[in-house]
C-alpha cells in the first residue's frame, strides 16, 4: 500500500512559481514510479511529469516542458514538482500519483499508476 499527500498548492498571480509536494509512505519508496497529473475544471486529467524514485530520469508533457521540474528527496520519501512562469492555464487541481516497478521513464497515461493522492489546488490569475 502507498499513501500519498500533496502539498504546496495555492493562489498566485501569472508569472510567479509554486513548489509541490508529495510525500510518499511506502516500505517500497525505492521502486516506485511517481508522476504529477493535473486536471482542469471541463478537461481529462493530464499527465505533466513522471520520475523513477530509483534515480530515474525525468520525463515531461510538452506542454510543460521548460517550466516544470520534477524532482526528489530521497531521505524524505518526497517528490516536487516546481511549476515557474506560470499561466492562468496551469490552473487545476494537481494529483500526485505512483506506482510500483522496477523502472519507469515516461508519464505513461493515468491508468498505468494504482496509488493516488487527494489533490491540490493551483489557481493562476492574469
Amino acid at each position: 500500500q502507498v499513501h500519498l499527500v500533496e502539498s504546496g498548492g495555492g493562489s498566485v498571480q501569472a508569472g510567479g512559481s509554486l513548489r509541490l509536494s508529495c510525500a510518499a509512505s511506502a516500505f517500497t519508496y525505492s521502486r516506485l514510479c511517481m508522476a504529477w497529473f493535473r486536471q482542469a475544471p471541463g478537461k481529462e486529467r493530464e499527465g505533466v511529469a513522471a520520475i523513477y524514485t530509483n534515480y530515474g530520469t525525468p520525463d515531461y508533457a510538452d506542454s510543460v516542458k521548460g517550466r516544470f521540474t520534477i524532482s526528489q528527496d530521497n531521505a524524505k520519501n518526497t517528490v516536487y514538482l516546481q511549476i515557474n512562469s506560470l499561466k492562468p492555464d496551469d490552473t487545476a487541481v494537481y494529483y500526485c500519483a505512483a506506482s510500483i516497478r522496477s523502472y519507469c521513464n515516461t508519464v505513461s497515461g493515468e491508468y498505468e499508476y494504482k496509488y493516488w493522492g487527494h489533490g491540490t489546488q493551483v489557481t493562476v490569475s492574469s
